[in-house]
């Protein structure tokens, strides 16, 4: 497991580059939002990060969930038989296998946002999962803190 400590860029900044990663190694990806109205502003991010790029995505809702490379969804399934989860704006899993990855992306700057990675740190750990946790430096760069 990833844990990616959001501090000098938002969400929205940060997982088009993660994604993009996600589809260059060759693995699929669901993206697992916690609420409905955040689905939406992450789907119109993913359209609009960057003028001169692309990253295929869609919900179960716009049909063939199947096909999508980026699937994004506020549940817990995984249609598209992703390799990486990313479970952001509070998502959260109890299941820490049958994945090449998973990825946790949280808010610094919100104090819930840190207890619930807090919590699921812990529980990864209780798991035998690894973990790594990244945190951004005061340049935005990310540097490996655990």
């Amino acid at each position: 497991m990833l844990f990616y400590h959001l501090e000098r860029q938002p969400l929205e900044a940060v997982i088009p580059t993660l994604l993009e990663k996600t589809l260059e190694r060759g693995w699929r990806a669901v993206v697992q939002v916690g609420l409905d109205e955040r689905l939406d502003a992450l789907d119109e991010a993913l359209w609009t990060y960057r003028p001169d790029s692309f990253l295929p995505h869609g919900r179960a809702s716009d049909g063939h969930p199947e096909h999508q490379p980026i699937l994004l969804t506020t549940g817990n399934e995984t249609q598209n038989g992703a390799g990486v989860r990313f479970l952001v704006e509070g998502a959260e899993t109890t299941s820490f296998t049958g994945f090449v990855r998973i990825v946790i992306l949280f808010d610094g700057n919100d104090p819930d946002a840190l207890q619930k990675a807090r919590s699921q740190w812990k529980a990864a750990k209780a798991a035998g999962a690894p973990a790594t946790y990244w945190q951004q430096s005061e340049t935005g760069r990310w540097q490996k803190k655990a």
